[in-house]
């Protein structure tokens, strides 16, 4: 058995004790404290003062290290070790800290307790540790053999809670028994904010904490919440329980419990949540829930919902019934698990009213379009990608529902088929012809929700394949001229077709009847594309000003595209079908125009293209460039221009020449504009007429219309304005008030809740879009303008008024109707180990407010007072 004695004051090391020491009586020795030299090795003592094969009934099993840092004294008359000022003991698992510590070896007991200063105040009271479980008390005895213990006024962290204890028996099997003791989410040692009173309490860690009758009290104030006994839970991870509903009253819909039911924690992967709501006038939901995760491999949850919602009084002209629904799943999967495939989903599909009675989000209560998507997606060797997805989109506002079933995608990478494996030196030209392929396949049906599922709806759906195979090839000429050339083949596959024929019958549209025709057709068309473009360079440098360099990109590029009449007889693409009775005038009309990826295009097309792009930039001096001392700004991003003729036309060749630019004013600020220029007269109706405006109103173009798009968004906080001098200032300890002792300051700040720190961050965030538009219309010979304006204003921040009290409000404004949209305002107040919240929605359709006290730990998450008006009220 090895003691190590550490005695800082007398710097003395006592080492190698047996377990067992036999000393003459000697009163010397008795209360004195033992010097080093006066031990004797144990090989050099006399058999008859020790006996190393007899071993001591009292003797401990373990190295027991102790240390103090006033002094140590050892009585080897009592068997006893005193202690004194920063005690620690350490006994296998066990570690003891306290002012003063007396250890009976005889009886393996330890006793401790805190020491007074000359001033009366305790210090060092006893810190008592065993695993991860630690004990802080007033005094208290422990048998370290045993394992048993005697505290008083202890104080211990259990699972989420804390307990605290008049008198606390610690037994052998780790148990614990408390009188005159309480619990509570607080953790404050002294004087809790609320905490549950009790007389006897079992403690029984890793699983309950058991008490006889309790009796809630805040702030040392008892309250008329009492219960016959207690349980609380201090298991950790997740588990089953009852979850306890919100109750109150709706204007509506009565009284009412909401959100209760029972929780199941099936297993470390797997929870189940079944909740529902009841209203005492017959409305009713239920929600059930379930999330799954598998470390490294995926995880999700399924969230399902239906609802039963009558508003007012059965019998009278206001009540109304809804029956509505929600289904939605999320699925991820780890990139670790299976780098070549991946599956997702996000399915969110929800009847038109569900989220007007059962919103669970604001996002929910003003979205009004869904969209779902179920994907697998895998590569084979990097090369070939193969892509199914499921896919779903709904607008409760028209209530249209489109959904595919499934759609399928296969790629190909570019590759080049006249390229040899190692080939050393250049390319010729033939090796940079590249070859893509890809293959796309849907079954769509777009309809309305109220038709979806029901019998024969399938017949509604509309399905095809297309494959798409782009040929390219690009070459230099001339050294500073790229070529590129391409050939695009696609090629769609259709399992039914239309036909149009005029009918006497009025039930159809204009007597027109459709009929779908059964049966396996494709349609192939193809183009080419031919485009030679480079990039001239302008750039002129300053030695001085404020402006040093400037530089201006143009990128001027020619093409040519061909594609044939897909409309002529031979291809069979298109029919024709006669307007009325008398068959004197037809239509034509393509047989694919309802199929899902169209049909080729008519009329032979052979346009000479031409754009030109620019780039504008300057610099101009910076000191926070330490290299060149300039920085870089964008004048103007990109302003391009881009106009075709149509050489297989035998008029109005000329297209309309568009215009379209972007640039950054300034961070957060975006500007683009566009506009269509016609070259060509209008005639009284507005229509073109083959006439250029040169010739007749001796201009160049004529403006059709313009668009100008401005963006603005600005995200500010404290730190915005305040640099490093901001972050300094919120470092600073506050001020001392004038006529406070500097030696009473820190109690004076003590409990200083209403404190003004004028350094407490805040956050601001702004976002603002404009579209004006002029658009010129000619009709009966006079020309008009219509300007048309939009503009959306939007914004959402927080601020802290105190570190206690934060305010955060979203709002913005509504233009056209001349008044502030969709608005909310929160206010929260941290109160330690409570928190208040009041959310409330002063204007439109979802008016309302709702307040809540709650204690903030999820141990006691039900312990809360709600009051609210529901915004389903004013329905």
């Amino acid at each position: 058995m090895l003691f190590v004695i550490n005695l800082r004051a007398q710097d003395t090391l006592i080492k190698n004790v047996p377990d067992t020491l036999l000393v003459q009586q000697d009163s010397t020795l008795a209360d004195s404290l033992l010097p080093a030299d006066s031990l004797m090795a144990a090989d050099t003592l006399q058999n008859d003062t020790i006996d190393l094969k007899k071993r001591s009934s009292n003797a401990i099993d373990a190295r027991v290290d102790y240390s103090a840092k006033d002094s140590i004294r050892f009585d080897v008359k009592t068997g006893k070790v005193f202690l004194y000022n920063e005690s620690d003991i350490s006994y296998e698992d066990i570690n003891l800290k306290s002012a003063y510590v007396e250890i009976d070896f005889d009886k393996s007991l330890a006793y401790a307790e805190g020491m007074e200063d000359s001033t009366g105040k305790v210090f060092g009271a006893p810190v008592f540790s065993e695993g991860d479980q630690e004990y802080k008390s007033k005094s208290m005895k422990y048998n370290y053999k045993t394992k048993k213990g005697y505290i008083l006024k202890v104080f211990t962290e259990d699972g989420d809670g804390y307990l605290h204890g008049e008198v606390i028996k610690k037994m052998d099997d780790n148990t614990i028994n408390i009188r005159n003791g309480s619990y509570t989410t607080c953790n404050l040692e002294e004087h809790p904010h609320f905490e549950f009173r009790f007389y006897k309490s079992k403690v029984i860690p890793g699983e309950k904490i058991v008490t006889g009758p309790a009796y809630l009290t805040i702030e040392e104030v008892p309250t008329p919440l009492f219960i016959p006994f207690g349980l609380f839970p201090n298991q950790t991870g997740q588990q089953s329980g009852i979850v306890i509903p919100t109750y109150g009253e709706s204007a509506n819909r009565g009284f009412y419990f909401e959100n209760g039911g029972y929780y199941w924690a099936v297993n470390d992967y797997l929870d189940l949540k079944l909740v529902g709501d009841i209203y005492t006038r017959g409305s009713w939901a239920i929600n059930p829930q379930a999330r799954y995760r598998k470390r490294y491999k995926y995880s999700g949850n399924i969230r399902l919902g239906y609802g039963v919602n009558k508003i007012g009084n059965e019998g009278s002209a206001d009540y109304k019934e809804e029956k509505d629904f929600e289904v939605r799943w999320t699925h991820s999967q780890d990139p670790k698990a299976r780098p070549n495939s991946r599956f997702s989903a996000n399915v969110n599909i929800v009847s038109r009213q569900y989220n007007r009675y059962n919103p669970t989000s604001e996002q929910d209560f003003l979205s009004n379009s869904f969209q779902s998507s179920i994907n697998y997606e895998t590569n084979f060797n990097n090369k070939y990608f193969l892509n199914v997805n499921a896919a779903h989109q709904q607008s409760t506002q028209n209530k249209t529902v489109s959904m595919k079933l499934p759609e399928i995608s296969f790629n190909v990478n570019r590759f080049y088929p006249f390229r040899k494996k190692g080939k050393v030196g250049a390319d010729k030209w033939y090796e940079n012809i590249s070859v893509n392929y890809t293959m796309n396949a849907v079954n769509q049906i777009d309809t309305y929700d109220s038709l979806l599922f029901k019998p024969g709806f399938e017949k509604d759906m509309r399905n095809g394949i297309k494959h798409s195979v782009p040929i390219s090839s690009t070459i230099k000429v001339l050294k500073y001229l790229n070529l590129t050339n391409s050939v695009n083949i696609t090629d769609r596959m259709y399992f039914q077709t239309i036909r149009k024929n005029y009918t006497n019958d009025s039930t159809y549209d204009n007597n027109i009847r459709t009929d779908t025709i059964s049966g396996f057709r494709n349609a192939i068309d193809f183009s080419f594309n031919s485009s030679v473009t480079t990039k001239l360079y302008g750039m002129v440098a300053f030695k001085k000003g404020p402006i040093r360099a400037i530089r201006h990109v143009l990128t001027p590029t020619v093409g040519f595209s061909y594609t044939p009449d897909f409309a002529a007889e031979q291809w069979g693409y298109y029919e024709y079908y006669y307007n009325d009775a008398s068959m004197d005038d037809s239509t034509r009309y393509s047989i694919f125009e309802d199929g899902v990826y169209g049909g080729p295009p008519a009329d032979r097309s052979g346009r000479l293209n031409f754009s030109l792009s620019n780039n504008l930039e300057i610099k101009v001096p910076s000191k926070k460039d330490t290299v060149e001392g300039l920085k870089k700004i964008v004048l103007v991003d990109n302003f391009s221009i881009t106009a075709s003729y149509d050489l297989a036309k035998d008029s109005l060749n000329w297209s309309e020449v568009r215009m379209s630019g972007r640039t950054r004013l300034w961070k957060g600020m975006n500007l683009t504009y566009s506009s269509a220029w016609d070259p060509y007269v209008a005639d009284s109706n507005g229509n073109r007429v083959n006439k250029f405006e040169w010739t007749e109103n001796r201009r160049l173009l004529r403006l059709k219309n313009t668009t100008w798009n401005v963006g603005m968004t600005f995200n500010l906080n404290s730190e915005t304005f305040g640099g490093d001098d901001g972050k300094q200032k919120e470092k600073e300890e506050p001020e001392r008030p004038p006529g406070v002792p500097e030696s009473e300051f820190d109690e004076y700040m003590e409990g200083q809740e209403d404190y003004l720190d004028w350094a407490i961050p805040w956050s601001l965030n702004l976002s603002y879009n404009m579209r004006f538009t002029n658009t010129y219309e000619i009709k009966d010979g006079v020309r008009t303008k219509k300007e048309k304006l939009v503009q959306t204003l939007s914004f959402n921040g927080d601020v802290s008024i105190t570190p206690k009290w934060k305010i955060g409000f979203r709002s913005g404004y509504d233009f056209e109707q001349g008044k502030l949209s969709y608005t909310s305002i929160n206010i929260y107040r941290d109160l330690h180990c409570w928190e208040m919240r009041f959310n409330w929605i002063p204007m439109g359709v979802r008016k309302s407010w709702n307040f809540t006290l709650n204690v903030k730990s999820s141990m006691l998450q039900d312990l809360k007072l709600t009051k609210k008006k529901d915004f389903r009220d004013s329905f």
